[in-house]
């Protein structure tokens, strides 16, 4: 079992040293305020470039800008205009400061709780997306789209955050703690706009752990990449977090003891096991697309759903033979815990629950989201017969006839308390839509 390499390669960023690539690295600078570190010329440049326009000034086809003006366009790159990677030094990405989510007035201070597996999976979806980069724009959920951002939006903080207070929310760890889910930030606070820049550790790239898979928003979106411990640049003045408000993966209804993210041996596993570390297993497998194999739970027996889901996610990997006969070895379990892999595809096959989505994570409904989760969430509910809550809709935009119609779904299933608080989870999701 599990007999494949126990790390995994990753194909570098664009390598491009051309003047175009290592501008465009550069440009973050020009783009800001003296006041906020960035380069005096460039507002006598916007100034010009204004004044030209009020003149009347028309800029042919085959005319360039003045080279007084160009600066002024640096803090506006086009999404889809082939800006290469950076080759691996530091991405030159200013930030925005504190702000409220999108599309709300507050900035929430409570401190929420959640998962490793569910910040890495917050975080696989901004890659899979490939969220552009930009400190003035918000993605769907809410978040601004530069790196603190894209933290905040990890780790499910109440609103966005920058680097001077992402430590805030953390409590400093050494190298050797470091887990999938955790930071390596660097505060430049002489001059926050050189240099500062946050990542979220995935997991260890090597054995000699001299790299981690590290996901970041960079220009121009965001990446998941190898990267030197602990960052191209600057690595000496980078430190390590743990979210304050992590917590062991949730067990079914009732409650399952914490289990440690170490493979725990195959006789775990397979057939006459009946332990947490199956629940855990088959939660981590629903996370990666395996929720159609299980009808009911997952669970502390193994079952014949626990050992389809493995080998369908082993299959997914490419693996073949004794690599992928549905019982995890300890490269099968890293990868689940880590995040690392593709996920399941489709799960074909799986009976009973062919054709259900991938579940999309909590954080896609909560007050003052938008997105297409949602308005697909509402319309699967009213197919159910849950739709009398709805006056009008449903839309994109999370509301409380949403809630009301979720929790009654989750009444329906006989859950009561926690398990039916109107916000949809991995379990709900799956059985509104076999």
């Amino acid at each position: 079992m599990d007999a494949a390499p126990a790390f995994e390669e990753f194909k570098p960023a664009s390598d491009c040293e051309c003047p175009g690539c290592v501008y465009w690295r550069r440009a973050g600078m020009h783009a800001l305020p003296p006041g906020r570190g960035g380069h005096p010329g460039a507002h006598g440049a916007r100034r010009a470039l204004v004044l030209a326009a009020a003149a009347g000034s028309v800029l042919g086809p085959s005319q360039a800008l003045p080279a007084a003006a160009a600066p002024a366009l640096e803090s506006f790159p086009q999404v889809g205009a082939g800006v290469a990677a950076p080759k691996g030094d530091d991405p030159g990405t200013p930030q925005g400061r504190q702000s409220p989510l999108h599309g709300t007035s507050a900035h929430g201070a409570q401190l929420r709780t959640t998962t490793r597996a569910e910040i890495i999976g917050r975080a696989r979806q901004w890659v899979n997306a490939r969220v552009p980069y930009n400190l003035r724009r918000f993605w769907a959920d809410g978040y601004r789209q530069d790196c603190s951002g894209f933290v905040s939006m990890a780790w499910n903080l109440g609103g966005n955050e920058w680097t001077g207070t992402l430590d805030r929310y953390g409590t400093r760890i050494s190298k050797a703690d470091l887990a999938p889910g955790d930071i390596l930030l660097f505060h430049n606070p002489a001059n926050p706009e050189r240099g500062s820049h946050v990542t979220i550790f995935g997991g260890w790239a090597d054995a000699a752990r001299t790299s981690y898979l590290a996901y970041e928003q960079a220009r121009p979106y965001t990446r998941k990449k190898a990267t030197p411990y602990a960052y191209w640049k600057d690595a000496d003045r980078y430190r390590a977090y743990r979210y304050k408000g992590l917590r062991a993966a949730p067990g079914p209804a009732g409650s399952t003891p914490a289990v440690s993210g170490r493979y725990p041996g195959a006789r775990s596993f397979g057939p006459g096991a009946h332990n947490a570390y199956v629940t855990r297993l088959g939660q981590l497998l629903v996370a990666r697309g395996g929720a159609p194999y299980y009808r009911s739970g997952p669970g502390p027996r193994w079952g014949d759903a626990d050992r389809r889901a493995t080998r369908a996610f082993q299959r997914a990997q490419g693996w073949t033979g004794t690599d992928a006969d549905g019982i995890p070895g300890p490269l099968t379990w890293s990868y689940l815990v880590t995040g690392k892999g593709r996920d399941i595809p489709g799960a074909r096959g799986a009976g009973g629950g062919q054709g259900v989505p991938a579940f999309p994570g909590k954080g896609h409904f909560r007050p003052g989201q938008s997105n297409a989760f949602v308005e697909r969430l509402g319309r699967q509910l009213v197919r159910k017969g849950f739709g009398k809550y709805y006056a009008v809709g449903p839309g994109p935009r999370w509301g409380e006839a949403d809630r009301r119609a979720v929790e009654a779904f989750q009444r329906a299933q006989g859950w009561r308390g926690g398990a039916a608080d109107g916000v949809p989870g991995p379990e709900t999701w799956r059985r509104l839509f076999l």
